[in-house]
Order: C-alpha cells, then structure tokens, then sequence
C-alpha cells in the first residue's frame, strides 16, 4: 500500500519503541527511474500481484512508502518507520557515519550510471578551462552529484569552496536548475536522470561529461532488519535480485511498468522520449560495490564535505 506524507509523518513519530507487525515489511523509494526495482515492486503490490509478496513467506505484506529525498528515507529508517530503502550513496553514508556504523547496512546495488555533467549549447563552455567564473548546480547540497561535481573540478585545478571559488557551486533543486538553465543563468548542471536528458532535450544543453559507473541506487537495511528478522532480509534481496535481472533482459516491459508507476505515483506522465533516452544510460545491477563508496568517501573529504574516513566495514552486509 501506498503512504501519503501524512502518513510518513504519523509513523515516524509512531514507530518509536512500539511493537512491530511481523507479517509487515516497509519499503521505501523515490518516484524517480533510478530506483526502477522500487517502482516495479511497487506497482505490482498496488495491482495485487504479490509477487514479491510470495517470494517472502506466507503472510507477509509490503507496505510501500514514497519519499523525494535521501536524508528523509533515511531518518524514516533510522526511527524505525521503514525497513529498507533504496536510495543515492550519499544519504546511505552519510546515515552510516551519523550512527558511528551501527544502524545503516547496503544490502545490494540497484542502479548505476545516468550521473553527469550537462553544459550550455551555446558555446561558452568548451573547454575544461571555461568552466572558470561559471556556475554550475548541483541537486542538492553535499549529494551525490554535489560531492562527484566539486571533486571533479578540484581535479582540474580550480579552486571550489562552499560559497565561492573560481568556480561557483550552486545546489539547486532539478526543477529549478532547468528553469534557470533555459534563462542562460547557469553555465552547467551536475545532475542525473531524467534530468540529465531533459536538460538536453528541453534546456538545448550538452552532455560535457558522464559518469556511467557511478553508483546512482543502492538497497539499504536497517541494522534492526537484519538482527530480528534476517531471514525475511535474505528473501527480500533475493528477490530484488531477481527483479534486476529481469528489468535486464526485459527493458521495453519494465519501461512500460515504470512510466504506469511513476503516473500513479505523481500523477505526471513521462514522455516516451524522455524514458527511453534517460533509461539508455543506466545499468541496473544488484551487485554490491563497496570499493565505489570508499572512492566516494575520499571524494568527500577531498571536497571538505566530510571531516575524516570512517571504516566502511561494517556498511555492506549480505543477510545470507
């Protein structure tokens, strides 16, 4: 079943030291193609297919809750409204260091690829040199995309500080980052799907760089989940496994499936288009990759964005 906000919000403040249901797994994702494996799954319980359901146990419901943005999956997870979630990087270590590495594990890989760089058409940016003087947004302050765009230009020799620098970061919501792309007030966008292509397909920008094997999407757990329940755990992963694999060999439905979600859920159709060149940069893939993370923590302590390493290993944890 589908949670409305109000809803997230009464069990956040419910879930606290009561007793859980255990027939009820909660599952979080955003509405968004990048966590294709949660709309899937997602749209399958709405119909009353209970395939995942089945693959579960006897007895077990899925109670499905969507968020549109990392850091509250992730309190949702922490406070026990939610069991799993799949979500950016990020906000998954950024919970993992915030618990000192007792509360949050990855479970398994969703997505990767569809992260990138998208420059104006008009020519002012052609060289990695231009970029000087520029700004360039970014999502959301210190995400993923954040992170992976100001190491990006520490790389290249610019200076980048969290309010200035030779190159201005901007974090600025998607929405917002195409609007002010279309008024030429922003040089470039680090962003990810769709994002990326409507920037090209409706900002007129140009893809300047790709990261095709970022990691986008990953499962994560709460560490609850896997000491009380470790079994229902293993089955569930499993089955999203097995989903990958499927939303693999089968791209044209599991499209399909998506977009019939992702109306259902935000009441706005994507166009045809839009899917299929967004989707044609992303891998789906349930492989864990804990080297990316360790890659990406040393990014954000690059960037300032985090203040030390913190040990990671204890952050991916297959339940069986």
């Amino acid at each position: 079943m589908t949670r409305t906000l109000c809803a997230i919000v009464a069990a956040l403040f419910g879930a606290c030291g009561a007793e859980r249901d255990p027939h009820v797994l909660r599952v979080g994702h955003f509405p968004n193609i990048t966590h294709a494996q949660g709309l899937i799954g997602h749209a399958r319980t709405r119909a009353g297919e209970r395939w995942l359901e089945e693959k579960l146990g006897q007895g077990i419901r899925i109670e499905w809750f969507v968020f549109n943005a990392g850091p509250a999956a992730m309190e949702a997870l922490l406070t026990g409204s939610i069991d799993l979630a799949y979500v950016g990087p990020n906000p998954a270590l950024n919970a993992h260091v915030r618990t000192g590495g007792d509360e949050v594990r990855v479970v398994a890989g969703a997505a990767r690829g569809g992260a990138g760089l998208v420059v104006q058409g008009d020519g002012r940016i052609r060289t990695d040199k231009d970029f000087r003087g520029q700004r360039v947004a970014t999502p959301q302050f210190g995400n993923t995309q954040d992170v992976a765009c100001r190491a990006w230009l520490l790389d290249r020799g610019f200076e980048v500080t969290q309010t200035g620098g030779d190159v201005l970061v901007v974090p600025t919501e998607n929405a917002d980052q195409l609007a002010l792309f279309r008024h030429g007030e922003i040089g470039a966008a680090w962003t990810v799907e769709p994002w990326v292509s409507r920037l090209e397909m409706e900002g007129g920008g140009r893809l300047y760089h790709e990261e095709k094997d970022a990691v986008t999407t990953v499962l994560v757990a709460s560490a609850r989940l896997l000491r009380e329940r470790r079994e229902l755990a293993r089955r569930f992963v499993a089955a999203h496994a097995e989903l990958t694999a499927w939303i693999a060999a089968n791209p044209e439905e599991a499209k399909d499936a998506v977009a019939r979600e992702l109306l259902a859920e935000t009441r706005r159709e994507m166009p045809p288009d839009l899917l299929d060149r967004a989707w044609g940069r992303l891998t789906f893939d349930a492989e864990t990759q804990v080297a990316a993370f360790e890659e990406f923590q040393r990014k954000a302590v690059r960037t300032g964005l985090l203040e030390c390493a913190f040990p990671l290993d204890r952050f991916a944890e297959a339940p069986g």
